[in-house]
């Protein structure tokens, strides 16, 4: 599976262009967990923090009951949780045929955000986000 989350991980915007060490570090810290169909992964406004990278099947996501984009390999959750510690801005829901996702705790991912690399990488990938995002609310108005 180590091969499987270092693809992913390294395809993601969060952690793209990282050194490998860095990489493989992130890796050692976080784990892979299976989740049956129709299971809760994640709960809106729970206080669990951490991060989750979809590695296999599929998730659907809803935010004050309202259907979202589902995920697919290669979408992640929770790095805003992961960041500022907020509680869950999304309810999740593993698909039909389940998911696998790569996790990061939030206090194994603490040491990481010390490294330069790895906190530049984030900033980047979330001012990326608030700006699409802008874009979008811009567009509607």
């Amino acid at each position: 599976m180590s091969y499987q989350a270092r693809k992913a991980l390294a395809g993601i915007d969060l952690f793209a262009g990282l050194p490998e060490e860095t990489l493989n570090d992130v890796i050692q810290r976080g784990t892979t967990f299976t989740t049956g169909a129709g299971r809760r992964i994640v709960e809106q406004g729970a206080a669990d923090v951490g991060l989750q990278v979809v590695l296999e099947g599929t998730a659907d996501v809803s935010v004050n009951g309202v259907s979202r984009s589902p995920l697919g390999p290669g979408d992640y959750l929770g790095e805003m949780s992961l960041i500022d510690g907020a509680p869950r801005s999304a309810t999740v829901v593993s698909g039909p045929e389940g998911v696998t996702t790569f996790r990061l705790s939030a206090l194994a991912f603490k040491p990481l955000m010390d490294d330069p690399k790895v906190a530049r990488s984030l900033m980047k990938a979330l001012c990326a986000r608030v700006r699409s995002l802008e874009a979008k609310t811009s567009a509607q108005t």
